[in-house]
């Protein structure tokens, strides 16, 4: 064969390649996307900012080549059931869920349909994946923080304000089962840091401040609030009982020291919805579920409220400030 046609059969074979690349990209696509919160919640919203703009800047956007249908839940693990049966029903190429909330109906129904999560803290332990570097099933994604952060919480709250001595982890059985873990960590570390903490399950918004009432009892409380759809969704009502209290508080979302509480330490949550849709353009691509890992996080954020530590009475030490990613003045 000559050295021209051979040119040109190449040349050719890569201009089919763009043309197929470009028609897949141009073909419309469905993805479905369940949210834990509300959807005016200013935390959701630029969630949902970054992850649209990840997958525009890979060539994808609503009206164009792709349709996203939301589902918000609002903390509600039975409003969460039917957010997940109504998605699957619209037949998506792509399902990505914030959370865990509806996870478990997704993965009993969508046995063909990929999944995309995100801020999933074990989920191995809880059988979403049979492994971090070949999911096995239909699932994959990007977990949340690693339950010894705990011991982490409990250490931060002890730098902020040395004096307390008796802590309550707080979090709801129902929308965050997975906390107990994280309420482990700190009760491990407790001795070191000769203080007493206790788990403070919850069900309702009056159950919050009963648990920081009888905290307040004696001097010397504080307070651990894990990764919760539920406290997130109630923090206004957090944030003013433990002023009322004078409780110190720490946190495991940024969103609640940005919206008034004292300290936060977690994931960049927006960077997450970011990877999520390199994953949903891959999917969308012909990647396979199992050929994508899980993976932790490797960015942390540590933020200060430095207003709410005044009106608190505490003076956060200058090693503290130092560390911080963020210091809200």
């Amino acid at each position: 064969m000559r050295r021209r046609e051979v040119i040109s059969l190449v040349g050719g074979a890569a201009a089919w390649s763009v043309m197929a690349r470009v028609q897949e990209a141009d073909r419309m696509r469905h993805i479905a996307v369940l949210m834990p919160d509300t959807e005016n919640d200013p935390g959701s919203r630029t969630n949902i900012m970054a992850f649209e703009q990840e997958l525009q800047k890979s060539g994808w956007a609503e009206r164009r080549n792709l349709r996203i249908d939301y589902r918000w839940t609002g903390g509600a693990v039975d409003v969460a059931r039917v957010a997940a049966s109504e998605l699957l029903s619209l037949t998506p190429d792509v399902i990505v869920t914030d959370g865990g909330q509806g996870l478990g109906e997704l993965r009993r129904a969508a046995l063909t349909v990929p999944i995309v999560f995100m801020e999933i803290d074990e989920p191995i332990f809880y059988g979403f994946v049979d492994s971090f570097a070949h999911p096995g099933r239909n699932m994959t994604g990007f977990t949340g923080l690693e339950p010894t952060v705990g011991a982490k919480w409990l250490e931060l709250l002890n730098e902020i304000a040395p004096q307390v001595k008796r802590i309550a982890v707080i979090f709801n059985s129902r929308t965050a089962p997975g906390a107990v873990l994280f309420s482990r960590s700190a009760e491990a570390a407790a001795q070191r840091f000769a203080v007493e903490v206790a788990r403070a399950p919850i069900q309702e918004p009056a159950d919050i401040e009963a648990v920081m009432t009888m905290l307040a009892r004696e001097p010397a409380g504080g307070l651990i609030f894990p990764i919760d759809i539920f406290t997130e969704i109630h923090r206004k009502m957090i944030f003013e009982t433990a002023a009322r209290y004078r409780l110190p508080a720490i946190y495991g979302a940024r969103r609640f020291t940005a919206d008034g509480g004292l300290a936060s330490y977690g994931i960049d949550v927006p960077r997450q919805f970011r990877q999520a849709a390199g994953y949903v353009d891959r999917i969308l691509r012909g990647a396979r579920v199992d050929d994508l890992p899980v993976e932790r996080p490797t960015q942390f954020e540590l933020v200060i409220n430095l207003k709410t530590a005044k009106a608190l009475g505490y003076d956060v030490p200058s090693t503290v400030l130092a560390r911080a990613d963020e210091v809200i003045e």
